[in-house]
């Protein structure tokens, strides 16, 4: 059987049933001579020189067979040479195979399921049956099958197993996903909609548009492209074949890999930093939600407590505003809307910097507190009740994404907004920083190397189609981005008419545009309360949904964990509310009238040299050390199709050159940490860089501590930290290490 071991190939009984008289003539024989009769007990007699068999009755039916399966139709007994004895039992049903592939070479001395008997040397399968030893370590299996077409006798010597190590291939608990108690989701749509929610997150809003816009529009999207086919796209496959086949999180998946089970740790800690700022947008957002709910926006003039003498107010005469200062467009520190954020949302005012936080602001501690009790209610019952919250917070976005858009078309200057948007300089694509912009946008817009992916692919069932979910999604995240931006540039287009400023002045990127730029372009609208609140309520349908994604996979990366560890006892839901805590406490930081700079500190070294370094040593783990000849091989079994040889050439050169590219252009091109016209102080910057090594070290520390843990000499410490704990003890028993060999290095 393809993909099967050759211990475990076996040979059919119930089909021999025409040469059982003639099995029993010899078995008579045979009996006469060695003054013993065969016992009356056993229901099937086995000729070890069986004749081909008549095979025209129909086999039962099995999912997906091969093509050699398809021509060679096996019978379910095994016969196996031991000494000078031949032992025959029944061998496990397909479906037994599929969950353990092992199972055979488990038992090849004993009786599961079926009578075992001594071969006497004359051919008798009836013989009286003796005792096997499990024990030796070194033997000789001999494979009888009996096919439709010519018979077939397979030999394979030199052996060497224990009763412990004898499974070699099935290191995976992802083949007995039914037995497994590990939950799934409700329905593939489920699995389906939580991907999508986590790749499409505020940055499809924010971000895109502006990057489209600066790099030359249209041209933008053909390195947009490139970089999505050749880097970001075979990556995200990978996680999720990773997640699903092997059903662990991102740490406990590394047995397939010992060595760099820092990887899942780092990826872990950097979702985890994530959590820490990125929760706090959601709670900005439901602040302005609920100060939207109002006849007249707080932002809309400059005669609020929170004001300062430098307001511009545009909607009155030059004569009438408090300043003589001329207007600088929307993104100046004296609009009303740039006022409101920073003065009546964050209280910037009240501090001096990093050095001087202050205390939480109570009612953002309360909009932060409501973000985290619908995440903990999200995720306390596991997949079951986050595949249902995601119906509603991966679609909403799109309805309200469309309202926006029919009510920007019908103002005047949006078409020219869409024109700046998508107007193509193609010029532009001979600067770098383009292809750099590119590569960096789609990367972290796609979301690999978080380890979400991964461990929303572990709640899968085996055979699920993760290569559809792949495309899928990878199309939608792509259209969600190009679409926002025509809904951002139709206002913007409105903004630069009304005021007329060029749309320079009017287009940026990050919060400054959601809580700056947009609240201002919608305050003079007819019904501007519905479409503010409209607004901020699709912010906050895009922001839970990643938020749910990054606390779900440090929850089952360390639950799992600690499950393995002995932790049994461990209950889902105190370990959630205790994770959904910490990050609680630690986000409060950031609503502190001096937290927009550690939250600007975060954003910059929580996941951005990390992550990458999270993925590369992924791709070149997988790719490398596992092997893409096993890794196509579990794809096989997963799906019943092996990668083709775009996949494997980007997994194992292109992605990881993609993700080094990234990171040296990223190290020689560093910007000062700034925020506005605050400079950062040299000690926040190396608070920084620790935030950001802190993760990133423990790669090399895992790595080291697995090597000096593991017994053995220093030749089978090192093979098997870089091969599947499975195959351990067969390698402390001598076998050959198929990563020693260039075969593994080289197979593309």
């Amino acid at each position: 059987m393809a993909g099967m071991p050759v211990l475990g190939n076996s040979v059919g009984a119930g089909e021999l049933r025409e040469g059982n008289d003639y099995a029993s003539n010899r078995s008579s024989s045979s009996g006469s001579r060695r003054g013993s009769s065969p016992p009356r007990g056993l229901e099937h007699e086995v000729d070890v020189n069986c004749h081909r068999p008549d095979l025209t009755n129909s086999l039962p039916s099995r999912p997906r067979p091969t093509s050699y399966e398809r021509d060679y139709r096996e019978v379910p007994t095994v016969a196996t040479l031991s000494g000078s004895n031949v032992v025959t039992h029944t061998a496990p049903s397909y479906e037994e195979q599929r969950a353990s592939p092992a199972l055979l070479a488990r038992h090849a001395g004993g009786t599961p399921g079926g009578r075992s008997a001594r071969d006497d040397g004359y051919c008798s399968a009836g013989s009286t049956p003796r005792a096997i030893d499990h024990k030796s370590t070194k033997s000789s299996v001999v494979t009888l099958s009996c096919y439709k077409k010519e018979p077939k006798t397979q030999i394979e010597e030199e052996v060497y197993y224990s009763e412990s190590s004898k499974r070699v291939r099935g290191n995976s608990v992802a083949k007995t996903d039914a037995n497994d108690g590990r939950e799934t989701w409700g329905t593939g749509a489920d699995f389906l909609l939580s991907i999508i929610g986590f790749a499409v997150d505020l940055a499809n809003v924010w971000r895109f548009p502006y990057l489209c816009y600066r790099n030359g529009g249209g041209a933008f999207l053909i390195p947009y492209t490139l970089m999505l086919i050749f880097g970001a796209v075979p990556l995200f496959y990978m996680e999720l074949i990773l997640g699903q086949y092997n059903r662990q999180g991102p740490i406990t998946l590394w047995k397939i890999c010992p060595l760099f089970k820092g990887v899942g740790f780092c990826a872990v800690m950097v979702a985890f930093y994530v959590s820490f700022y990125y929760n706090v947008i959601i709670g900005w957002a439901f602040y302005f939600l609920v100060s939207s709910a109002r006849s007249e926006l707080p932002w809309l003039h400059c005669d609020n407590s929170w004001n300062t003498e430098q307001c511009w107010d545009a909607a009155k005469s030059n004569g009438t505003n408090k300043t003589d200062v001329l207007y600088q467009g929307p993104l100046s520190h004296f609009t009303p809307a740039s006022e409101f954020f920073h003065r009546a949302v964050l209280e910037m005012q009240n501090s001096e910097g990093l050095n001087d936080l202050g205390l939480p602001k109570w009612q953002l501690t309360i909009c932060l507190g409501l973000v985290y009790i619908t995440l903990y209610l999200s995720l306390f019952k596991g997949v079951k009740s986050s595949g249902k919250v995601v119906w509603m917070t991966a679609t909403m976005p799109y309805v309200v994404l469309s309202i926006l858009l029919a009510r920007g078309l019908l103002l005047p200057g949006a078409t020219r907004g869409i024109a700046y948007y998508l107007n193509p300089e193609l010029t532009r694509l001979k600067d770098t920083q383009v292809w750099v912009d590119a590569a960096v946008q789609i990367f972290y817009s796609v979301g690999a190397g978080f380890g979400v992916h991964l461990s929303y692919a572990s709640y899968n069932t085996f055979h699920n189609n993760c290569y559809r979910d792949c495309l899928v999604t990878t199309l939608v995240n792509c259209f969600t981005s190009f679409f926002s931006g025509f809904v951002i540039f139709t206002y913007l287009g409105f903004m630069s008419h009304k005021q007329g400023v060029p749309i320079s002045s009017v287009a940026t990127e990050g919060p400054g545009l959601v809580f700056q730029v947009y609240p201002e372009a919608v305050a003079t609208l007819p019904g501007a309360s519905l479409w503010a609140m409209l607004f901020f309520f699709m912010l906050i349908m895009l922001g839970l949904d990643s938020g749910m994604g990054g606390l779900e996979c440090v929850i089952t990366g360390l639950l799992d964990e600690a499950r393995a560890c002995g932790a049994g006892w461990l209950r889902r839901e105190h370990f959630t509310l205790f994770v959904v805590c910490v990050s609680f406490c630690v986000a409060c930081i950031n609503v502190t009238p001096g937290g927009i700079y550690m939250f600007h500190l975060l954003d910059t070294y929580a996941a951005g040299i990390s992550l990458l370094c999270s993925a590369l040593f992924e791709a070149v783990a997988v790719s490398w050390f596992y092997g893409l000849k096993r890794f196509s091989d579990d794809v096989e079994e997963m799906l019943g199709f092996r990668p083709g040889l775009y996949w494997r050439i980007c997994w194992k050169f292109v992605s990881p050159v993609f993700i080094i590219g990234v990171v040296v252009f990223g190290l020689l091109y560093q910007q000062p940490l700034q925020y506005q016209h605050y400079t950062y102080p040299q000690w926040a910057v190396v608070l920084g860089w620790g935030l950001a090594c802190s993760s990133i070290l423990m790669i090399p520390v895992v790595a080291i501590y697995k090597f000096v843990t593991t017994p053995g000499t220093c030749r089978q410490r090192i093979a098997c930290c870089i091969s599947p704990e499975s195959e351990h003890e067969a390698i402390r028993g001598g076998a050959p290490v198929t990563r020693f060999t260039w075969q593994h290095w080289l197979y593309v």
